[in-house]
């Protein structure tokens, strides 16, 4: 009973609101407990305090207001909204073209700059040439430099050794190569001085063939560098070089 009787207590003051709501639309005669819905202030005041007990809260809230959000052509309702979405399809297509011209350009600045970094720097680059007074090697001498960190041998070849270079039987030769293929001036044969078998030094002027003998593993080269006899299997190699004159030989 006291629990019952203290529930009682706690709900009285929205009973006594009941009540009255009640009586105000049963009763013909309590129009004075309920005034009219004109003169009704809505508020969030809790219904036994507002007048009649009528609780229309809800249609006090506001709604938000995005006008100024909203784009000026979009706000007007006498404009067409086709205008607007076509207006704003365009600049999402220039904006979108802007923006991958310039991430090309800068990938592309990117690409050269770290391309520029990894080439070789100019002391490297004076290296990878080297000139060659051709007068100072005498006839039927090879003279050998350092190119790149490899021997190279310079030939001054006889008139003798470019006639029996020139009249090799190509089927006789283990990598086919012309002579006439391997030279630009005659008088003049440029190899690398490695050996194509296992990277050894030949020797010049030695060998079966009066070219060049690797003494490692006995691979004889003829006077144009092309293998005759042993193991390796392809002729000296010939690097790019150029004569800018008559006494000058620039290779690289």
């Amino acid at each position: 009973m006291m629990s019952m009787a203290a529930r009682s207590g706690a709900l009285a003051p929205y009973l006594h609101s009941t009540k009255h709501a009640v009586k105000s639309l049963v009763k013909p005669g309590a129009k004075d407990l309920a005034p009219a819905a004109e003169n009704v202030e809505y508020s969030l005041v809790p219904a036994h305090q507002s007048p009649g007990g009528i609780r229309l809260a809800h249609t006090d809230i506001k709604i938000p207001d995005f006008t100024d959000y909203r784009r000026p052509e979009v706000t007007d309702p006498n404009k067409s909204s086709q205008d607007s979405s076509d207006a704003r399809r365009s600049f999402s297509y220039l904006f979108t073209g802007a923006t991958t011209v310039v991430g090309v350009y800068a990938a592309k600045t990117v690409v050269t700059q770290f391309l520029s970094s990894m080439s070789a720097t100019a002391d490297v680059l004076a290296l990878s040439q080297i000139e060659i007074k051709l007068s100072e090697i005498p006839e039927g001498k090879n003279i050998t430099f350092k190119w790149r960190g490899k021997p190279l041998f310079v030939r001054h070849r006889t008139e003798k050794e470019i006639a029996t270079e020139e009249g090799v039987n190509m089927s006789e030769l283990r990598d086919p190569q012309h002579d006439k293929d391997r030279v630009i001036n005659p008088k003049w044969i440029i190899v690398l001085g490695v050996c194509t078998h296992l990277g050894c030094v030949p020797i010049a002027n030695a060998g079966d063939f009066g070219g060049y003998y690797c003494p490692c593993h006995g691979s004889h080269y003829d006077a144009s560098g092309r293998i005759r006899k042993g193991p390796a299997p392809l002729n000296l190699e010939v690097p790019y070089y150029v004569f800018p004159d008559e006494d000058t030989l620039l290779v690289g």
